[in-house]
């Protein structure tokens, strides 16, 4: 049985996952749709599950794949509360965009 490592090497998925979590933060820092930034957030944990599996098949140990589990988990109750954020935001406002959210102050 062949490893996967043997044909591409860890730092291929360093930085693979150092690119996908740059492209995150940036969609965070710059982007003020609702949508967009939850997606950007989701990018980041990807990112972070990516790095977590690659790194527990490289030392052959199982709880990297445990935690990519539970992050996993975590990240599907975010996007389901998140949507219903922006959703009932959007049915008080008519927009997502962030910038127009300082009209929900008393």
């Amino acid at each position: 049985m062949s490893n996967i490592f043997s044909v591409v090497p860890i730092q291929h998925y360093i930085i693979l996952s150092a690119i996908l979590f740059s492209i995150g933060v940036l969609g965070v820092l710059t982007r003020r749709n609702a949508i967009i930034i939850f997606m950007s957030v989701e990018i980041m944990l990807n990112s972070v599950n990516l790095l977590l599996a690659a790194f527990s098949t490289y030392h052959n140990d199982a709880a990297g794949q445990i935690f990519v589990f539970f992050i996993m988990a975590v990240a599907a109750a975010e996007v389901a509360v998140g949507l219903a954020i922006i959703v009932m935001i959007y049915r008080n406002i008519n927009t997502i965009d962030i910038n127009e959210l300082n009209k929900l102050k008393g």
